[in-house]
């Protein structure tokens, strides 16, 4: 196992692998793990040199001091990574939180090392209003959904999450549910996990989509699950370089997992460019 050691001290669960000609970094959401992509790399190891890590409070990050952790906490430790590791012409792919970790590191550190983004079914702006209807749960989930959720214990939150993410998991009867939710809970820390949710929906990152320098392709889920299918129209008016949008037909907000090797060719693709 190997751990990056960042500059407070604090060690994420990291993996490098692969030796090809470009430099791909691969960014998971919240409740997930490096693992998410353990297929991809697999196939795409031949043309990349690969890196996958566990944010802090994830997998084998999970001991990560992530008291107060916020999206500007993972962008800085993407960046030490970047820094650390001495990465440079880096296509940076951020899948749903990881996708928020983008925007983020654009923000904060521009993208003087990066060669192109890949954003993974994921909006700017979590919370809908009176004028965005492209956030959180198909465009339902309202700053008062926010602070309703704040009030519920961590295993009904994420349950409710769950359910929104995998659709298909409503017509699994509740205890037996249970079980295997509570054992992906237990591969992370709660009060990290409480801090990122709340750090994501309260950032609007739609005016970061225009600082970006490099190009950009959003990978989304069609119907979808979390997020519209129309996010793609959305994010093709705003990004300022060249742009791309990857349907993935008959997917929920799981594209990755539920199309591993679809999910590498287009990567792959984008790689050879």
């Amino acid at each position: 196992m190997s751990y990056f050691t960042l500059s407070d001290g604090e060690k994420l669960y990291y993996e490098d692998r692969g030796n090809g000609s470009d430099t791909l970094v691969m960014m998971h959401g919240w409740t997930s793990s490096h693992d998410i992509y353990s297929k991809p790399v697999e196939i795409l190891k031949e043309q990349a040199r690969c890196i996958i890590y566990d944010h802090r409070g994830h997998g084998g990050s999970k001991e990560a001091d992530g008291k107060n952790a916020s999206m500007e906490n993972l962008a800085g430790d993407l960046n030490e990574i970047i820094k650390g590791l001495s990465l440079d012409n880096i296509t940076l792919l951020g899948w749903s939180m990881g996708a928020g970790v983008v925007f983020n590191y654009v923000r904060l550190y521009g993208c003087d090392a990066l060669k192109q983004i890949v954003l993974c079914d994921m909006t700017p702006k979590q919370l809908n209003d009176d004028e965005w209807k492209l956030g959180l749960y198909q465009g339902k989930y309202t700053r008062e959904d926010m602070e309703r959720d704040a009030g519920k214990d961590f295993f009904s939150l994420y349950k409710d999450f769950a359910l929104g993410t995998i659709p298909r998991l409503k017509k699994i009867p509740g205890f037996l549910l249970k079980k295997p939710l509570k054992e992906k809970l237990s591969a992370c820390d709660e009060p990290t996990l409480r801090s990122l949710a709340a750090s994501m929906k309260s950032q609007d990152n739609r005016t970061v989509i225009g600082q970006i320098t490099v190009p950009v392709t959003y990978f989304y889920a069609d119907p979808g699950s979390l997020f519209s299918p129309t996010l793609a129209d959305w994010y093709r008016e705003h990004v300022v370089t060249s742009f791309k949008a990857v349907r993935f037909s008959e997917s929920t907000h799981m594209l990755i997992s539920e199309y591993p090797e679809k999910f590498a060719k287009e990567v792959g693709k984008l790689l050879s460019k």
